[in-house]
């Protein structure tokens, strides 16, 4: 049979130790051991299983909407890299079985008979109730690392940069203003000075790439990027989880984490307030 071969790892915790590697071998012992034939390798990294939207996953399901697909069978370690989310398996799985097309998880064997759709189907479920709850444990605790005080994203403000903290057996950051990059530094007072002098976001954003300044990630200024920064009150010395205008986690049913002076501010309260009338 001619196969594809579909691996995902995500971000999640539940992943750890499931590298892109590890299944890509066991997935190629597997299919020469059944003597099938591979044609394509599908790898998605860093990507959730709890939604469809994934580039190599689309771009599989693509080829096999195709009138001749190149493959017959798609192998993955186990169903769960196919889809955590129920109704995307179900849903895809039914487009694939249309196409000729079946699902074969090296480590869950299942008949094709009644009894075996059943297991299929109370392991899928089985697999999106834990990654739900894992979820959540997850999100728990990103909040109660914020309620420490602790910075919970991945870039540091402009202006800021990450230092580690240990705490227990694991290493955690705090914010502290960059001491190092002090044009950075320097740049963020400006911005707020310049707001207080009653510049707009774009005037503000024209100075700054007039005078050669970039941002952290080297790109030039913009009214946008402007806008982020003299809303986030990082800059005064405050977290602020799930309560920042644009951030998505606005909309939670959950209230906002927020904990005066987690860091040394690079700009005074007052300061920030009168920016943001």
């Amino acid at each position: 049979m001619k196969v594809a071969l579909y691996v995902r790892v995500s971000s999640d915790a539940q992943d750890v130790g499931l590298s892109i590697g590890a299944q890509l071998q066991a997935l190629r012992e597997y299919a020469n051991r059944q003597g099938h034939t591979i044609v394509r390798e599908f790898i998605d990294e860093a990507e959730s299983g709890r939604t469809s939207q994934r580039p190599a996953f689309l771009e599989m399901i693509a080829l096999a909407k195709t009138k001749e697909p190149p493959f017959e069978g798609i192998l993955v370690w186990k169903l769960n890299r196919f889809a955590r989310n129920r109704l995307d398996s179900i849903t895809h799985k039914e487009l694939l079985r249309k196409k000729g097309i079946i699902v074969v998880s090296m480590n869950e064997p299942l008949e094709n008979n009644p009894s075996g759709k059943l297991l299929e189907g109370i392991i899928e479920s089985m697999d999106e109730f834990y990654s739900a709850n894992m979820g959540q444990d997850i999100k728990r605790g990103i909040r109660e690392s914020a309620r420490r005080g602790f910075f919970v994203g991945c870039r540091p403000p402009y202006g800021f940069h990450k230092v580690g903290v240990r705490d227990g057996n694991k290493t955690r950051n705090r914010l502290e203003p960059d001491s190092v990059d002090l044009i950075s530094w320097r740049t963020a007072n400006r911005i707020f000075a310049m707001a207080l002098n009653d510049n707009g976001t774009k005037e503000i954003a024209m100075a700054l790439n007039r005078d050669g300044l970039r941002t952290s990630t080297g790109s030039k200024w913009t009214k946008t990027y402007i806008y982020k920064i003299l809303t986030n009150e990082t800059y005064c010395g405050t977290l602020v989880l799930g309560g920042r205008p644009g951030h998505g986690a606005i909309n939670s049913s959950e209230p906002p984490v927020r904990v005066e002076n987690a860091w040394p501010g690079i700009i005074a309260r007052k300061t920030f307030d009168i920016c943001t009338r």
